[in-house]
């Protein structure tokens, strides 16, 4: 009994390692049916394909696409990765995802424009002629185009530049780069860039990713099938940062000449060169653009244009094609000179041209109703006709804003429609020593006006001021068209001009205006927009403008059509302003005079006009140089 229960213990133990050594056969027998079932399966699925004339498409599909990858000249890299690909796509089953991001891949390599080069059109007057019958004016720009064929007609293997047009909306900034392809003979490619946030619209995403693409730099050179377009990077001032990435980073690689002859996409991950490709970017500020980025462009201005030069284009271009687009023959249809100045004058204030255009469109409409309808229409438009049909004057003459009263002052603001005139308002009232700002001033212009009010105080015995005064009296300082937000340094000098006439009691000459930016020590230094604040002075009517000493050279840039009959005066400090703004026969004058330079040695007690405060009447002495 005791030998059979220690037999059973054994053959339990036995048959336990029986029943598992089974379960582990059966589970490989198992395993291993399935392999060759599927093996089985796949071969079976060949024999089929074979039986029905579909065998050798697969291999027929990759010797096209080799040829495909010989044809397109890859560089050495690409045609390796490839062909590397076209072998794995034949040990990918078709019904398989990896599958279809393979072939897709490789259709990317092979439609790219690795070595499709357009031709360039090296005639510089042919390309100086196309130019300018698209765009009047601009000539800093043709220039450049022309400089640029040149040198390619020198050296063919030159890199294409990269350009950046700054300017105010409507001047013609995108128009000129289609205008720049036509004269060059290339293909041309617009990218917009306003809005974009995500930095892989501009370097792709990775092929781990469903539906991944190229970045659009190389989605729109495979549109353009050319490496040499002339590539338009549109409003890239308005390009954005976010958690997706920073697409102004993105493009530190895409436009610089050095990198971009091995640019890299995070979809292709095989160098790409875009050596070739002409890029231009447009951009109303340059503020917004970041400084390593705008380091690697070469800026060119596109100021606003001119009364005359918008006659001109007007005449030249806007008209024949409103006509022509509302089915209007250059028979039945003309505008007067007087017409088309009244429309610039009165219905648009903009730098560029696209409110005129669309004025002259809206004249336009009605002709062709009053065809349409079978009345009588005008076959020339005159300033009663517009008036009639555009209505009343949208713009008044700023003319009619200009006063001749103490403290006030006329200034010139730079802003991105054009030049504008900047009237600054001062007054005084009994308080204590109190500063108030008011029309919607930034924190620089408010400084500005605290430079000038602390310069004033500093020279007030030159300025025969009573030094109590300031501590008896409130200092309000208004610039109008208090919702339109207004900074800027350029303001100072304007601002010391209205202060000094306000304490003086003499009215500043209504006919003369200021820019330029002050500092403690009475200095004026220079300021930007020298053109549009000259075209806003001109367009006011007003014929003297003081300017900064150092801004002498930038009035060269400034059309001799707008400076005819205006006169510059350059200063190099306040008190040389003051010379000149104050009416020198001394009408409604209380005092005639003003503060005396720091390095001027005083006059005799004698000499000195008789000390008064603001308001009282003064005897007349003469104006001092």
């Amino acid at each position: 009994r005791d030998r059979l229960a220690h037999l059973e213990v054994l053959l339990q133990k036995e048959i336990t390692i029986l029943e598992l050594g089974s379960r582990i056969q059966s589970e490989v027998q198992s395993e291993i049916g399935k392999n060759q079932r599927e093996h089985l399966l796949r071969e079976q699925m060949k024999v089929i394909q074979r039986e029905l004339g579909e065998g050798d498409d697969r291999a027929a599909e990759a010797v096209e696409l080799r040829g495909k990858v010989r044809k397109a000249k890859m560089t050495t890299e690409a045609e390796k990765v490839a062909l590397d690909e076209i072998d794995r796509l034949l040990r990918i089953p078709v019904g398989s995802s990896e599958y279809t991001v393979a072939r897709t891949y490789v259709d990317w390599l092979v439609a790219l424009p690795w070595a499709v080069l357009t031709k360039d059109q090296l005639d510089l007057l042919k390309a100086r002629r196309i130019l300018d019958e698209d765009h009047d004016g601009l000539d800093k720009v043709k220039e450049r185009i022309l400089e640029y064929l040149a040198v390619r007609k020198l050296k063919p293997d030159s890199r294409g530049p990269i350009l950046c047009f700054v300017g105010p909306p409507g001047v013609g900034k995108t128009s000129l780069g289609r205008s720049i392809a036509r004269a060059m003979g290339r293909k041309f490619v617009r990218l917009s860039l306003g809005g974009v946030r995500d930095e892989a619209e501009i370097r792709g995403h990775r092929r781990t990713y469903v539906g991944a693409l190229p970045g659009r730099v190389l989605q729109s050179l495979r549109k353009a099938a050319s490496r040499n377009p002339i590539f338009m990077l549109d409003e890239i001032d308005k390009l954005g940062i976010d958690f997706r990435g920073d697409p102004a980073s993105a493009l530190l690689e895409v436009l610089d000449p050095e990198q971009n002859f091995a640019f890299s996409d995070h979809y292709l991950e095989v160098a790409f060169d875009l050596s070739r490709v002409m890029f231009i970017t447009t951009a109303n500020l340059l503020d917004p653009i970041p400084p390593a980025l705008h380091d690697r462009m070469e800026v060119l201005e596109l100021p606003g244009y001119t009364e005359e030069e918008k006659l001109r284009i007007a005449r030249n271009h806007l008209i024949p094609k409103q006509v022509e687009e509302h089915g209007l023959g250059a028979r039945r249809l003309s505008f007067s000179d007087d017409a088309i100045r009244r429309i610039i004058t009165s219905y648009t204030r903009e730098a560029g041209l696209r409110n005129l255009e669309r004025e002259i469109g809206n004249i336009c409409r009605k002709v062709a109703r009053a065809v349409a309808e079978r009345r009588s229409a005008p076959t020339r438009i005159t300033p009663a006709i517009v008036a009639r049909w555009l209505g009343v004057a949208q713009f008044e003459s700023e003319v009619a804003d200009r006063c001749a009263s103490p403290g006030v002052a006329t200034g010139l603001a730079w802003t991105m429609s054009g030049g504008e005139l900047l009237f600054i308002e001062a007054t005084a009232m009994k308080g204590g020593k109190d500063l108030r700002l008011t029309g919607h001033l930034g924190d620089v212009m408010k400084e500005s006006a605290m430079a000038a009010l602390s310069y004033i105080r500093a020279n007030s015995a030159a300025m025969r001021l009573d030094e109590d005064y300031f501590h008896k009296h409130d200092i309000h300082i208004h610039v109008p068209a208090g919702a339109i937000p207004k900074d800027g340094p350029s303001a100072g000098i304007t601002i010391t001009v209205a202060l000094v006439s306000l304490l003086l009691g003499r009215p500043v000459r209504p006919d003369i205006a200021l820019t330029g930016e002050i500092t403690l020590r009475g200095k004026v230094l220079p300021v930007g927009g020298i053109k549009e604040k000259v075209l806003a002075a001109r367009r006011g009517g007003i014929r003297t403008v003081l300017l900064p000493a150092r801004n002498r050279k930038d009035l060269k840039e400034v059309p001799a059509a707008v400076t005819k009959g205006m006169k510059f005066v350059f200063i190099d400090r306040i008190d040389d302003a003051l010379v000149h703004v104050f009416d020198r026969a001394g009408r409604g004058a209380k005092q005639n005079t003003g503060p005396a330079r720091a390095d001027r040695a005083p006059r005799p007690r004698d000499q000195r006009p008789t000390p008064t405060r603001p308001g009282a009447p003064a005897p007349r002495p003469e104006v001092r140089p």
